[in-house]
């Protein structure tokens, strides 16, 4: 693979740097750089700034509104955008639940569906995990009883999910149900589409290591849910899940976001000073810092084949997983260095400093005031996603032919 770009790769290069010099808000830019919280406000902008440039889907076809890149013009892309600091791209929609749709949903679901997540009207949660099914996820209980009344068919569902990132900003769900009993555990899923304001749901927080809520616990009592919304066939929502599942994995990987996090690694290894010379000059950091930067520069090769076999079958294949263990070490170990190299300075002081319009004290350093938080919070990237002892047990069914 001839990694070097071409003439017209570096035409587009120059195109999103101009794009996200002109585009991107630097109070956005300013928050994603420096640790900042983000608002629902601030991901919601850049998802609409990105849809009015038509740069919102990069992997949908272009009938359905995507962008028709190919494989080095979404890598050049995504890591532009995280060296600017761009926010990432909520996932859920977008990312996850869009290819899903394009594949296996209906005429119907695509027209209605696919347009409502480019433009930003319905905000996705991802409603897999249950505090008995995560990395088994074929476990699942969340029930779903097919019915009939005056009002039409539907499903009624009784369960609880887990870990649902943002679902506390969410007004719909893609979830996972199970709709039959008497069958192979995986034979008896669905895939179901939920209002999140029906009757009978409920959103409780949880709040991680790292202090913030990013993730919930969602319980569903009695909630109706058209039979409309079912994707695809009853019980054959395994087949989707795992779908969708090798896009959120390389979505995971987050090459880009690793690129942009070593530059800041590098920068304050150069200015820090320890026993009168640059941590950059120790022996033993440095190594690391090499280490980690080879590790990166591989990881990103294979992303490359990983998003062209994508372009080219219409999903990525097991490279997704390898992409998923790799990419979250990566990421854990630039974190945890990052963490190291600042010592004191990487722990959060107050947590109202992670604010937007916070006048107090300055604190921390070299525009890494969230190492520690980061470090923390990247301990959680091994699990979701499937965790990565699933992922080589993956890896070995499909490489070795087990």
């Amino acid at each position: 693979m001839d990694l070097s770009f071409t003439a017209e790769e570096e035409a587009f290069r120059g195109e999103v740097r101009r794009f996200l010099d002109e585009r991107l808000p630097a109070r956005t830019a300013h928050k994603v750089k420096h640790g900042l919280r983000l608002t629902r406000a601030d991901m919601a902008e850049w998802h609409a700034i990105l849809n009015t440039r038509g740069w919102l889907a990069s992997h949908w076809p272009r009938e359905h509104g995507g962008t028709g890149w190919n494989a080095v013009q979404r890598f050049i892309f995504d890591n532009e955008c995280a060296l600017a600091g761009a926010p990432r791209i909520v996932p859920f929609g977008v990312n996850m639940l869009g290819p899903v749709l394009i594949k296996y949903g209906s005429e119907a679901h695509k027209r209605h569906w696919l347009p409502r997540i480019l433009d930003g009207s319905d905000w996705w949660c991802q409603g897999y995990s249950e505090p008995g099914a995560g990395s088994d996820l074929a476990s699942l209980s969340t029930r779903a009883m097919r019915g009939t009344d005056a009002g039409g068919e539907h499903y009624i569902v009784n369960g609880q999910k887990t870990w649902t990132t943002l679902g506390h900003y969410a007004n719909m769900m893609f979830c996972l149900v199970r709709t039959a009993t008497d069958v192979r555990k995986q034979e008896g899923i669905s895939f179901l589409l939920i209002d999140m304001q029906t009757p009978g749901i409920e959103v409780r927080p949880i709040v991680t290591l790292d202090g913030e809520h990013e993730v919930n616990e969602v319980f569903f009592t009695d909630v109706r849910v058209p039979v409309d919304n079912l994707v695809g066939e009853e019980n054959r929502g395994w087949t989707y899940a795992k779908y969708l599942l090798t896009y959120e994995r390389t979505n995971i990987a987050g090459v880009g976001f690793s690129v942009a996090a070593l530059e800041r690694l590098r920068h304050a290894a150069a200015k820090i000073m320890q026993g009168g010379r640059p941590l950059a000059d120790d022996p033993l950091f440095a190594a690391r810092m090499a280490r980690v930067a080879i590790d990166l520069e591989n990881m990103k090769t294979t992303n490359l084949r990983t998003i062209a076999a994508a372009a080219g079958s219409g999903a990525p294949g097991v490279q997704s997983s390898m992409l998923k263990v790799r990419g979250t070490l990566i990421r854990q170990e630039i974190a945890a260095l990052m963490r190291r190299a600042l010592g004191p300075y990487a722990q959060p002081f107050i947590d109202e400093a992670f604010n937007e319009g916070y006048d107090g004290a300055p604190f921390g350093a070299f525009d890494a005031p969230d190492a520690a938080k980061s470090d923390f919070n990247n301990y959680k990237l091994s699990i979701f996603g499937g965790s990565n002892e699933i992922q080589k047990n993956i890896i070995a069914k499909a490489m070795l032919e087990l």
